[in-house]
């Protein structure tokens, strides 16, 4: 069976676009060392970048020899691995933390591990795993990897939920529960209600019983938009010219004003979401897709006394890297929601590492909510 047939099977969330799929595999196979081993693997392939620059230009698809399996290390084979603007950003240079180059695009995805070391305590052949921190590359066929860098994810949820469950997701549970003691009725706003880190806001709050006031961009297919986030379980969905008019008030005749703001466009948007933040209330930003500052009105400060906050899930996964329970239990739950149907990969478009130009130049096209999925 397909790869993208197995995801249409047990993915029962929104409607999934494909491309032609890869070849067969078996779904869920445990695959040993006797017929699958790094010595068999010559011509692994991967998206690699010797310098910064254009993602579709800088990008090349090549064959890399994998290195010898130490007894730390284990053998993954990746399932499936999504472009998110992180990748993008680490590609052009422009992110926090960038890898020495040459370097593996993509900083997540899942795997299967088809091999492991001799003292390989946490891991087993059969696993699917997902990297911890950013900077391993995931976009290639197969990767020797230390065991100690990867986390064991269940195999009873989707494909396409394991390989897009390690950034947006995270960041929406963390931000949700680190910032303000949010109670059932309480409501949260954010902008970028349409990106994959939105989208699993909007879950998340709705399964939890949060209201969302979810502010997209004026768009072409701004009602069709509009109706994929309702269905997803969105209080409210408005657009930026709307954050800005008097109908906000019947919005909170409805929902009390928002304790949290979540903020991941910048400019003006940010401001407008301060303004109807509640006294005390917190705003976290996590992004900025306008290139633009954040401009806090003294007002919100002296007569509001809001906080101001930022967030960014790499740094979290390495504060907590001690911490096992903090991260297992964190996907534990969100696996639980993936389970119960609440929360659901983000609408996808699978295609294959050889149609990777289209894939980045399409990943960059504004107003676009399919995310790119590489399928091995």
């Amino acid at each position: 069976m397909k790869l993208s047939r197995v995801a249409s099977f047990l993915t029962r969330g929104p409607r999934v676009y494909r491309s032609p799929g890869p070849e067969p595999i078996r779904y869920g196979a445990v695959l040993t060392k006797s017929n699958f081993s790094v010595s068999a693997v010559k011509d692994n392939t991967a998206l690699l970048y010797r310098k910064h620059g254009e993602p579709s230009q800088a990008v090349q698809l090549e064959s890399l020899d994998l290195p010898h399996m130490g007894p730390e290390c284990v053998l993954v084979k990746m399932l499936a691995a999504p472009i998110n603007p992180s990748d993008l950003n680490m590609i052009q240079g422009t992110y926090a933390v960038l890898p020495e180059l040459p370097a593996v695009g993509g900083n997540e995805g899942v795997g299967q591990v088809m091999e492991v070391g001799e003292r390989v305590k946490t891991l087993k052949v059969g696993d699917w795993v997902i990297p911890r921190d950013a900077g391993i590359g995931t976009w290639r066929t197969a990767a020797v990897l230390k065991a100690g860098d990867l986390v064991t994810l269940p195999k009873d949820i989707p494909v396409l939920s394991a390989a897009t469950l390690g950034v947006n997701p995270c960041t929406a549970f963390r931000m949700l529960t680190d910032f303000e003691e949010l109670k059932p009725g309480d409501t949260v706003i954010q902008n970028a209600a349409n990106s994959g880190v939105g989208q699993a806001v909007i879950q998340i709050a709705a399964a939890k019983g949060f209201q969302t006031i979810n502010v997209i961009r004026d768009r072409p297919d701004l009602q069709c938009v509009c109706d994929r986030l309702m269905a997803l379980g969105a209080t409210h969905v408005i657009t930026e010219q709307t954050l800005r008019r008097p109908e906000m008030k019947e919005i909170f005749r409805a929902c009390p004003p928002p304790k949290l703001a979540l903020n991941g466009v910048g400019g003006k948007s940010a401001t407008e979401l301060l303004r109807h933040l509640q006294s005390g209330g917190s705003m976290v930003t996590y992004g900025g897709m306008a290139k633009q500052p954040v401009t806090v009105p003294v007002s919100a400060l002296i007569f509001k006394d809001v906080k101001i906050r930022g967030f960014w899930v790499t740094q979290w996964k390495r504060d907590n890297k001690h911490d096992e329970d903090a991260l297992r239990n964190m996907l534990d739950e969100l696996c639980i929601l993936i389970r119960a149907g609440k929360l659901a990969a983000p609408a996808c478009a699978e295609v294959r590492l050889q149609d990777f130009r289209k894939a980045l130049e399409d990943a960059m096209r504004p107003y676009v909510s399919t995310k790119q999925v590489f399928v091995m």
